[in-house]
This record gives structure tokens, sequence and C-alpha cells, in this order.
């Protein structure tokens, strides 16, 4: 079988599989599928090996980290209006984070990017800003999409090696 069959057949239903126990079973955890798909991405994107999810989980949590502090200096540390407060603040926290990418552990820079987009959307669509320093699984956006992404990257790493087998 071609991989990229055996890929389409193994992370299809190993996704439909996710999103039921995530809607179902873990509902009540708040865990956050897109975010488990995004990191399954991200896992493949940083190579789709061992070395793979260790950086993608890392750079994924750092970026996750990244947003979290952003968000709390821009909740808690005003500059004048918010646009402006939310423009240094988002910025710096950027720059952080691709300044992470020094550290080999933090070098997957669109990882980091999608952790931070991830915990960013969840806070400001979700209306989690109040539960950026506390909470628990399913409303505090660092604890939420952390753990949703490392399922999502263990998820890709189960997948490419299932799709792997039956490619050979």
């Amino acid at each position: 079988m071609h991989l990229v069959t055996a890929l389409a057949i193994v992370i299809g239903a190993m996704g439909g599989l996710a999103t039921y126990v995530y809607l179902g079973p873990l509902a009540p955890y708040g865990l956050a599928i897109w975010a488990t798909f995004i990191a399954w991405a991200s896992f493949f994107h940083c190579g789709g090996n061992e070395a793979a999810l260790r950086n993608s989980i890392f750079a994924n949590l750092w970026g996750a980290l990244c947003a979290t502090v952003g968000l709390v200096l821009v909740t808690q540390v005003s500059l004048g209006a918010l646009p402006v407060t939310a423009g240094v603040w988002v910025g710096v926290s950027v720059a952080v984070m691709i300044l992470g990418a020094h550290v080999p552990l933090f070098g997957a820079i669109p990882a980091a990017v999608y952790g931070y987009a991830s915990t960013a959307a969840f806070a400001l669509l979700a209306d989690k800003l109040g539960t950026l320093l506390g909470g628990g699984l399913g409303t505090n956006p660092f604890l939420t999409i952390g753990a949703s992404m490392i399922i999502g990257n263990l998820l890709g790493y189960v997948s490419g090696k299932i799709a792997g087998a039956l490619a050979k």
C-alpha cells in the first residue's frame, strides 16, 4: 500500500475515533479536538519521527506558554489604549517565542506558532481570559491546549507507525 493511502486510512480512522472520544467520554475534561489535530499536523510537519515527537511537543508547549504570558500582560499591564497594549505585548511575546529557537528544544518555530495561535484562539474565542492564571483542564488555556497538543502529537506518532507498517 502507498504510504499516503495508509496515512489517509489510519489518520481518518484515528481522527474519527479521537473526535468521538473527545465529544463523548472525555467531554467533561474540555479538551480541544481542533488543537489536537493542529498538533497532529505539527508532528508530521516536524518530520514524523521520534525526534519530531519531542521537537513538536516542546515547541507547541513553548508557544502556548508565550501566548499565555503575552495574554496575561495584555490583561494586567496596560500601556494605554487596548490596541496599543495588545500590539506591544503580543509583539514582545512573539519575539521571545522566536528567540526561544536558540534553544534546540524550542527550535521548531512553526510548531511554536501553532501552540501560540491555538492558545490565543482558545483564550479569546472561548472567553477564557479570566482563567489564564487559574482554572483547570477545560478552562485554563495553557493546560487545555497543552494537553490537547500533547495528545495530538502522540496520535501523530502512533498513526505514523501504523501507516508505516501498512505501507511495507
